[in-house]
């Protein structure tokens, strides 16, 4: 038997952590629902074996999961028993992981499970909001809809990813082409104005023997420069796999100028979309900030909202708990603010989450306007100092013999 460290939600609201006993994690997380509590998360105590990646079950393609819940949702609405409903989705699935997890969800149902239950063991590869989503709907009976409202959150969270993605591709291309171009002429070209030099002995001036210096480097160190590259990258991503690493890496990502507030109001954006979807669903409040912070993909602003979980379970306000994070920008703790007063708190974590997407895309335009123009100065600037330099000496000969 394998000891589990389990943390749960009580019918009377509170949340404890307890360890169990159990043949593995599907066991003891079927052994607490059956007795009535809410399983947020099952941890294995003591060591655990890390397998390499490459025998990690593989996460599943996003569009695949949203095309799957559309159709789930209609089949649903035309009156479809869920059982009937998940054989048809299973037939027509073509990717081989997901389909596995299709059909362990489809034997769990037919077991007697409930729908949430059955996704709740994947969520290494499944959102966790998912779940929580698929709770919701079960709860208040309104389980087509919560799906439909989950499809549409699946749909903006992935619009601005890409709209994020697709912004960034020519400024890294720029960067990409102006490294390259700068390591053929440091490689390639300058050994053959040395050689060229060295023939006529003349005096070098101080650029030109500064970059003949540099390429020399490169030439004879250019082994070991790429193998400390490799191996600093190799540690840096061991590093920030760890809970440490992570916080430390998310932190600066958040200190970086311009860049750092459009990460911010993203992560803002998530939080508050989530516990939207959550709360307008009908779950209550803290077991829906139970997986709003989950969902923050920023290790450090997650870490920041944690407390408000505490207290607001306390009985504190939402918005002072979240203003006294300072992970928050006065604008959405204002909105929330006004949304628990009028008791419209879903529509306000809405119009949050609109208010900042909107953002987000007008300072990645403001950013690629500024970027665009300094890239390209710089490459030129850096490659038309390589070419003076090098033919400085040249220049230098031509007059003399004038």
């Amino acid at each position: 038997m394998t000891q589990f460290v389990c943390r749960i939600g009580t019918p009377d609201g509170r949340i404890l952590e307890q360890v169990n006993e159990a043949r593995d994690e599907r066991a003891v997380r079927g052994d607490l629902e059956s007795r009535g509590y809410h399983v947020f998360e099952v941890k294995r105590r003591g060591f655990e074996l890390r397998l390499p990646k490459l025998t990690q079950r593989r996460s599943i393609n996003s569009l695949d999961f949203l095309t799957f819940n559309q159709e789930l949702a209609g089949l649903l609405k035309a009156g479809l028993p869920l059982l009937q409903a998940l054989d048809l989705m299973l037939e027509r699935q073509r990717t081989p992981n997901f389909q596995a997890i299709l059909e362990d969800v489809r034997e769990r149902v037919k077991s007697g499970e409930e729908l949430s239950a059955a996704f709740d063991g994947h969520e290494d590869v499944l959102p966790r909001l998912y779940t929580s989503t698929l709770m919701a709907g079960e709860r208040s009976g309104e389980l087509e809809q919560m799906i439909r409202r989950f499809v549409r959150y699946q749909k903006l969270v992935m619009d601005t990813r890409k709209r994020i993605t697709s912004a960034l591709v020519y400024p890294l291309l720029l960067i990409t082409l102006s490294i390259s171009m700068v390591a053929v002429m440091v490689v390639f070209v300058i050994p053959r104005f040395e050689v060229f030099y060295n023939a006529m002995n003349v005096e070098l001036p101080l650029p030109t023997r500064i970059v003949l210096a540099i390429s020399l480097f490169f030439q004879e160190q250019g082994t070991w420069v790429l193998i400390g590259i490799v191996v600093g990258v190799f540690l840096l991503r061991r590093f920030v796999s760890t809970e440490i690493g992570r916080l430390w890496l998310d932190r600066r990502k958040l200190g970086i100028p311009v860049v750092g507030t459009v990460l911010h109001r993203f992560s803002v954006s998530e939080f508050c979309r989530s516990l939207g979807t959550l709360v307008a669903g009908g779950m209550p409040l803290v077991p829906s900030l139970e997986v709003a912070v989950s969902a923050v993909s920023n290790a450090f602003l997650r870490n920041a909202l944690e407390p408000v979980i505490t207290k607001v379970r306390e009985g504190a306000s939402l918005h002072e708990s979240l203003d006294e994070t300072g992970a928050m920008t006065d604008l959405s703790v204002n909105l929330i603010k006004v949304g628990e007063e009028t008791g419209s708190l879903d529509e306000m974590l809405g119009n949050v989450s609109d208010f900042f997407d909107e953002e987000i895309e007008t300072r990645i335009e403001r950013l690629l306007s500024l970027v665009e123009p300094i890239m390209l100065v710089l490459m030129g600037a850096t490659v038309s100092l390589l070419l003076v330099a090098m033919y400085m000496p040249l220049f230098s000969v031509l007059g003399k013999m004038q």
